[in-house]
């Protein structure tokens, strides 16, 4: 096993160098389909699998087609990571989607709505309120 220092300095190597690729190294146009950015990189303890997480903008077809041309690039990414790192072992390399953005957006889109509903609803009251004391 790897010391957490490692895993996470091999972590950090990773994303640069797959973020480099995603710039400009990565020919497949699915790729380009979206806007890709990785958002974390977890690489195993035994430094044999890292995750590649990945934050795609766009329809969802065009998340779809990135995601499948990540997929189809897997075998480069891990022959160019060999070649940049100097590591005995590459690790396996997956890429999975990170929607952790669109539930974000989502959530404060839902929290601003509460919030909208209740000034309205206070605002009704107080004109119920305004109206009885005329009366």
């Amino acid at each position: 096993m790897a010391t957490s220092r490692r895993v996470s300095r091999i972590s950090a190597l990773i994303k640069r160098e797959v973020s480099q690729m995603l710039f400009n190294g990565i020919k497949d146009d699915r790729v380009g389909a979206g806007m890709v950015s990785i958002t974390d990189v977890d690489v195993s303890g035994d430094l044999q699998h890292a995750k590649i997480f990945v934050s795609v903008y766009g329809s969802d077809t065009a998340k779809a087609e990135t995601m499948e041309g990540l997929k189809a690039s897997t075998a480069y990414v891990r022959r160019e990571l060999a070649q940049r790192l100097n590591l005995r072992r590459v690790p396996e390399i997956l890429f999975l989607e990170d929607r952790s953005l669109e539930r974000g957006d989502r959530m404060l889109h839902l929290l601003n709505q509460i919030h909208r509903d209740r000034e309205a609803r206070e605002e009704v009251t107080r004109d119920l309120g305004a109206e009885a004391e005329e009366e």
